[in-house]
């Protein structure tokens, strides 16, 4: 297959949902996790879990970078942004996203901070370059996916001698927080869901490969396939689970072949490592402290840490008591499970990070799911 709609061909579609109906025995139940954002509004968006049987379920996992940062490094960055010598460059998705007591980047902004939407990396430099008498900060953030542009952006900053920049780093790793998932006794204190394999990142596969999802195949028997984004991916990924289950195989798959590798971006990883270590732990919305699943600049680069360069202190911040976005990071609750869900937290109004990022649960079954609720409701 070439082209994207080859991957939507409905006849193939209904074939694969035909194939998984065969195949899952239906006196046992199959918890598959998607990790990634994507995967879940792909799942929401072509209405595959209606062409699943019932006991063929699928867990949304945390697999969206702007849903799981806490609300302490959103504090964190509001400091930064309130400074009247800083201007503080982000992503789009991060200008709504709640820390404490309501704040948002967004109501900073409209108080006269300066805060600029940027689409790339180089955006940011550029900014840095025609503003030299301000400090211009890059709020760095996403999974192993985005790291390397931004390790390129610390490179091209160092060999342009740009001196007024640096990088509030909260770039995480998807590997250790699937590990914390599955082992970690804070997890089991506040819900978890049991789960029986993952679909895989396709994205976050395409820089790091398939060769560190061996760990939890090996280690926790849970079979592991690397999907991609297309409605065809999915089924397919999803059968091949269904079938590792039914087999009691717990390996590795890639149906993502077109794309993914066991190696990965070997390019990509070096630049990574060569600007980039590990800190000892970093705080997840839903998952609390995952041991070494964040990266920081290493002491060679300090001068782009804006941690570092600007003292600033780790903030905590107690999530809205009333939201359900870290139960639903850890797939224990749907979004129709939140009594906020589409009442008070909407799109235009989130009262979490679910419902702000384009690539949160919440969002994604705003968009898509809330309609067959409703006509699932009227049918019963």
């Amino acid at each position: 297959m070439k082209y994207a709609d080859e991957f939507r061909d409905k006849e193939i579609a209904l074939g694969l949902a035909k194939a998984i109906r065969n195949e899952a025995n239906p006196n046992k139940p199959y918890r598959f996790m998607e990790f990634c954002g994507g995967h879940t509004h792909a799942i929401s968006r072509y209405g595959l879990e209606d062409m699943l049987p019932k006991n063929v379920r699928m867990i949304h996992g945390p697999g969206c970078p702007v849903c799981v940062l806490p609300a302490g490094r959103i504090d964190m960055a509001i400091r930064l942004a309130e400074r009247p010598d800083i201007i503080l460059c982000v992503y789009g998705d991060l200008m709504r996203v709640p820390g404490s007591h309501g704040a948002s980047l967004l109501k900073v902004k409209a108080r006269g901070a300066d805060i600029r939407m940027v689409y790339s990396t180089t955006d940011a430099i550029r900014i840095a370059a025609d503003n030299p008498g301000r400090e211009v900060v890059f709020f760095a953030i996403g999974f192993e996916t985005t790291t390397p542009p931004t390790a390129v952006m610390i490179r091209l900053a160092e060999k342009k001698q740009i001196e007024n920049f640096s990088v509030f780093c909260n770039h995480v790793l998807t590997p250790p927080a699937m590990q914390n998932i599955l082992e970690s006794p804070d997890i089991r204190n506040i819900g978890r869901v049991e789960i029986d394999g993952f679909v895989g990142p396709a994205h976050v596969s395409t820089i790091i490969g398939t060769a560190p999802y061996e760990f939890f195949a090996e280690e926790f028997g849970k079979p592991v396939v690397i999907s991609g984004f297309e409605p065809l991916d999915m089924m397919q990924a999803i059968l091949m689970l269904v079938r590792q289950v039914n087999e009691h195989r717990h390996e590795v798959e890639n149906q993502y072949s077109r794309a993914v590798n066991r190696d990965g971006n070997l390019r990509a990883k070096e630049e990574v490592s060569d600007i980039f270590e590990l800190r000892d732990q970093f705080e997840w919305r839903g998952l609390g402290q995952v041991p070494y699943s964040g990266l920081k600049l290493k002491r060679a680069y300090a001068k782009y840490d804006a941690e570092v360069r600007f003292d600033m202190d780790e903030l905590h911040a107690d999530d809205n008591p009333a939201c359900e976005c870290g139960a639903i990071l850890r797939g224990v609750k749907k979004p129709v499970d939140c009594k906020l869900f589409g009442t008070v937290c909407t799109p235009e109004t989130p009262m979490g990070s679910c419902m702000v990022s384009s690539e949160g649960a919440c969002a994604a079954h705003w968009t898509y799911g809330r309609f067959r609720d409703h006509q699932q409701r009227r049918a019963s």
